[in-house]
């Protein structure tokens, strides 16, 4: 009896969450197709490109859609079996809850080994192959990629090279303002054209081939390439053109072929590691971090008492013993009031120079210190996250099956809602948790483990109530246990002499009257 309890249950279980996790992971792939359409399109991406880099893609949204398919799938099926009488039927012929869903709770078990080893494993290498195909678009064709305020280098299949300069730039329509452009043909600086507009615009062309620029209201100058040899025979009279237009149309050659980043670059990331491999890497980080750390003390130290002789600027003892006195080991007012007027002048200008020259100094080993920190975060984080599917895929099974016998509603009405309204909030601890742990605001194992902390009392609750089959909405049942609450808070209140008796009773019948009354 029990063991065909345990296979219908499979039978019923796996098509619903074969379908759920299909349905969970098209959505998945359908955010990712209009968060990167404007890079994806128009580029002369060839099919086998965008179906490669959409099947790397969608292991980056298995740790999403697996917790949120085994949340609903479970939902909807044990909300099918209330609502047809049929987990009735099974509890009145003494078969408990826990029993009913043991043979599920085995292969959600089991689901969680083999999601461990999809992230150990598998998710680094489809990242690297992702961010490499990715990378490359993006760099296919650079009209989305010129950044403001700064020169862009862009290299052509001609040989050229276009140095581009943007004041500002819409992001909307791809108008780039106050635009000024320098062109080298090869090495030879000589060669350099210059071309200056009030606003442009680069677009791809429909083969990809040639970059089309149009330029409004400028000017050109540079010099006559033909005129190259009588302008390296005579270089004081060199020949130059100039010209002014309102609307100029340049087709600049472009390599048409997709240039991958470096997937050896991307291995050495945290997103391309397994779980041995973010452990070694966080240990040697320590180990520099720390090492970097006494470096800088000590020079901090030597800065600081930069005014000790030569022979003892180098005796650690020595810095030790200044550093636990706390006084220093000259009085540099005393010197500074005998010296001359000009020469104070001098001194203190002296000083600032070096002071700032120090503090730009350690503000940079600082900035480094930092992006040391943050990345050994990173791979802190990344190191949690090797388990953190496994622990949501068993914490969203104890949401949804008790929560599924308890609302006794099938179908995809109620039991989708409800697994978005989880999903959501599950979502957005985790995103906060983790965002706090990469900024190194918290600590990285809490920041990883926040959702899962907030979520695992819900889940112990929600079997409770199941297995003692207690509605969840069961109003009066929380009114008694309010009141149970409130008696015996109010007697230790009383007998502490901290609430008088007057008030205690006054409170009495006010909550009896008010349960009367509903």
């Amino acid at each position: 009896m029990i063991k065909r309890i345990h296979t219908y249950m499979l039978q019923t279980f796996l098509p619903i969450f074969a379908m759920t996790f299909a349905i969970c992971l098209f959505i998945f792939m359908m955010q990712f197709l209009w968060r990167y359409v404007d890079e994806i399109v128009g580029k002369g991406l060839s099919m086998g490109v965008i179906a490669e880099l959409f099947f790397y893609a969608s292991f980056q949204f298995f740790p999403m859609a697996l917790p949120l398919a085994i949340l609903l799938a479970s939902l909807m099926t044990f909300g099918n079996l209330g609502d047809s009488l049929e987990l009735l039927a099974m509890k009145a012929s003494g078969i408990s809850l826990l029993k009913i869903m043991r043979s599920l709770m085995v292969f959600i078990v089991a689901l969680a080994i083999g999601a461990f080893f999809f992230q150990n494993d598998v998710l680094p290498w489809a990242s690297v192959k992702f961010y490499s195909i990715l990378g490359g678009i993006k760099n296919k064709s650079p009209e989305m990629e010129i950044p403001e305020g700064v020169f862009y280098k862009m290299d052509t299949s001609s040989g050229d090279t276009y140095n581009i300069y943007v004041q500002d730039k819409d992001y909307k329509t791809g108008i780039l303002y106050d635009v000024t452009i320098y062109i080298f043909s090869g090495s030879n600086i000589e060669d350099a054209t210059v071309t200056v507009a009030d606003s442009a615009r680069l677009q791809s062309t429909e083969e990809g081939s040639h970059m089309k620029l149009t330029l409004w209201n400028g000017e050109q100058v540079g010099t006559f390439k033909s005129n190259s040899k009588q302008r390296r025979s005579d270089p004081k009279h060199p020949q130059y053109r100039r010209e002014s237009f309102n609307e100029k149309v340049v087709f600049i050659p472009y390599k048409n072929d997709l240039e991958r980043t470096d997937e050896s670059y991307l291995s050495t990331r945290h997103i391309g590691k397994n779980l041995s491999q973010l452990i070694a890497s966080v240990d040697s980080m320590d180990v520099r971090i720390d090492s970097v750390n006494r470096v800088y003390g000590r020079q901090l130290h030597r800065t600081y008492f930069n005014a000790v002789s030569e022979d003892k600027r180098n005796d650690t003892v020595f810095f030790q013993q200044v550093a636990a006195s706390g006084c220093a080991p000259v009085d540099i007012d005393s010197i500074y009031a005998s010296l001359q007027p000009q020469q104070m002048v001098r001194v203190a200008k002296e000083a600032q120079t070096h002071s700032q020259s120090v503090v730009r100094s350690f503000d940079t080993r600082k900035e480094m210190q930092i992006r040391e920190y943050k990345d050994r975060s990173y791979h802190e984080v990344y190191i949690h996250q090797k388990f953190t599917l496994s622990i949501a895929c068993i914490l969203f099974f104890l949401i949804g099956a008790p929560l599924g016998a308890i609302i006794r509603k099938g179908g995809l009405g109620v039991p989708v809602i409800v697994s978005v309204i989880f999903f959501i909030i599950y979502y957005i601890i985790d995103t906060f948790g983790q965002d706090q742990a990469k900024a190194s605001s918290w600590i990285p194992w809490l920041g990883v483990w926040f959702s899962s902390l907030v979520l695992t009392p819900v889940g112990i609750f929600l079997t409770w109530r199941a297995i003692n089959d207690s509605t969840l909405f069961d109003w009066d049942a929380y009114k008694i246990g309010f009141v149970r609450i409130f008696r015996k808070v109010s007697t230790f209140l009383k007998n502490r002499g901290l609430i008088s008796r007057e008030a205690l009773l006054t409170a009495r019948r006010f909550i009896s009257r008010k349960s009367e009354d509903n």
